[in-house]
């Protein structure tokens, strides 16, 4: 597409209803041309071998592909497809000059209403939510299925789709996942369905491989009008439509899980379940929550998609793809994972909070941090100074031992509900890691100690920028000094302890889970 043609087509007059304003977009594969009530979508003429739009005849196809599958979901939205034709003043969507190319003509929807904005102004009901659900199952249950499509359900060509996503994020230098974890990966993959190889067997005779959706995420639903409208269903790929109906709706709950909305997933999850009537669907759902994160991952951070990206835009899709396949490892993790009471142990401002919110991104499990009532109560009651007397280190230790009381209760909540917990704290003192202890073991839990440590250089930097700038020098020094001397480092036998020094952000977990997969009997408090 020729910067003329876009140029020409920001213009108003080059549709054919009444249009104050266009604005274009641009995603990997197309150009977006944005009107007062309506989208031209044209597809890029690219070739990144699974998508092949490079020539007019295909981006035809296409989008009357696109058309097609879109209407089972969207039928008042997807209008047709419209012709781009050269005109006396340039190029528009009207006339009977030369056909350059095609667009997908939709009608526009309410941005403020996509689900990904409303997720993020928290403003998403559980009954917004369950009209999605409801609106799933019944487009599930009218999808076609045939023995090809059924044929799609087979472990091998599931194993295949795997393998296919976990080779090219290994290849990838730019994706931080490296080779070994992609391995163990593929292993656990091929252990998950040889232990259900009956299931997988079902699955194909009761009719739930299907022609799905493929890409049912936040960003492709909107809800308005009392209406739900789930759009940009995959038209390029037969073989990604063709699915277990169960793997289209794990897109979904996977990216509200990814969002920190687990509540809402599972209410999904529940909703989808009643409507379908797929009894079986909690044996499968993680299995393929795990496979969307990681081919979503590798769709954000392809290389060839993101060529035309600037830097920042590049690196922004590149974390984002990472945290995906972050997400997948805590899936796995999660699955292996027996009841554990996590807790961390260090000087201040060594990383706990990095660790501890990535760790309670991955496993979706919840945290409970020291600073943060430490915070509330100094909303309530005067900052200690810098320079405390005796009587305001008192005080202060009164404040944590309050604190830790409280952080202990809601440990055991969780605990008690056979569920894990992480308590984000210095624990400086054994004592006060042993009440911790003490009440993992009534419960049967394991019990974790994450020792976060880092470079005295780096503690120095972080801890004079936590403080008050106004805060003296010598105050900044004392600061330092004094967290070091009631330090008590955890000791063999007090739990499972995990040393951490490298804060890398790409694998921070990692020696986590490596010392989750070695737990023996002897391990228990």
């Amino acid at each position: 597409m020729t910067r003329s043609v876009l140029k020409s087509l920001l213009k108003p007059e080059a549709y054919p209803e009444p249009v104050t304003n266009v604005e274009m977009l641009q995603t990997q594969v197309s150009w977006l041309f944005i009107t007062d009530n309506h989208v031209y979508k044209i597809k890029k003429p690219v070739n990144f071998g699974l998508i092949d739009f490079s020539s007019i005849d295909r981006r035809r196809f296409y989008c009357n592909e696109e058309v097609k599958y879109n209407r089972r979901l969207c039928p008042n939205i997807y209008e047709g497809v419209a012709e781009l034709r050269q005109t006396p003043s340039g190029f528009g969507f009207f006339g009977a000059g030369q056909i350059i190319d095609y667009a997908v003509k939709m009608r526009r929807l309410p941005t403020e209403r996509m689900l990904n904005r409303l997720i993020k102004d928290n403003t998403a009901s559980v009954s917004d939510l369950r009209s999605v659900a409801r609106v799933i199952a019944g487009f599930h249950r009218s999808a076609p299925t045939s023995p090809i499509i059924a044929g799609y359900g087979s472990i091998e060509q599931i194993l295949n789709a795997w393998n296919e996503n976990l080779e090219y994020i290994s290849s990838s230098e730019n994706l931080n996942f490296s080779t070994a974890e992609c391995e163990s990966v593929k292993k656990w993959a091929s252990s998950f369905t040889d232990r259900n190889v009956a299931l997988f067997e079902r699955r194909i005779t009761n009719g739930f491989i299907r022609e799905c959706n493929g890409d049912i995420h936040l960003e492709n639903i909107c809800l308005t009008n009392g209406s739900v409208y789930i759009f940009n269903c995959i038209e390029f790929s037969s073989r990604l439509r063709y699915c277990d109906t169960a793997s289209d709706i794990a897109f979904l709950l996977m990216d509200l899980d990814f969002h920190g909305k687990r509540d809402l997933s599972q209410e999904v999850l529940a909703t989808y379940q009643e409507a379908s009537g797929d009894e079986e669907i909690f044996a499968l759902i993680d299995f393929y929550k795990i496979y969307r994160a990681f081919a979503y991952g590798k769709a954000l951070g392809m290389e060839e998609l993101n060529a035309n990206m600037d830097r920042s835009a590049n690196s922004a899709a590149i974390l984002k793809a990472t945290n995906y396949f972050r997400l997948a490892r805590g899936y796995i993790e999660k699955n292996r994972l027996s009841q554990t009471l996590f807790i961390t142990c260090g000087l201040r401002d060594c990383g706990k909070t990095t660790l501890v919110n990535q760790l309670a991104f991955e496993l979706g499990i919840l945290s409970f941090d020291f600073d943060s009532y430490r915070k509330e109560m100094n909303e309530t009651s005067p900052p200690l100074p810098a320079s405390p007397s005796s009587e305001d280190d008192l005080r202060s230790q009164q404040t944590n031992e309050t604190i830790y009381g409280e952080l202990l209760k809601l440990a055991e909540r969780e605990i008690r509900a056979g569920r894990s917990a992480i308590v984000s704290a210095s624990f400086s003192s054994k004592n006060d890691r042993n009440s911790f202890a003490n009440m993992a073991q009534h419960y049967g839990a394991y019990f974790l100690i994450i020792h976060v440590s880092c470079a005295e250089t780096t503690n120095r930097r972080r801890l004079s920028v936590a403080v008050s700038d106004h805060t003296e020098p010598s105050d900044k020094l004392k600061l330092f000094t004094d967290q070091h001397q009631p330090f008590e480092p955890p000791e063999i036998g007090e739990g499972i302890i995990v040393p951490i020094r490298s804060m890398n952000a790409k694998n921070i977990t990692n020696a986590i889970y490596n010392k989750l997969a070695n737990y023996t009997a002897k391990d228990r408090v």
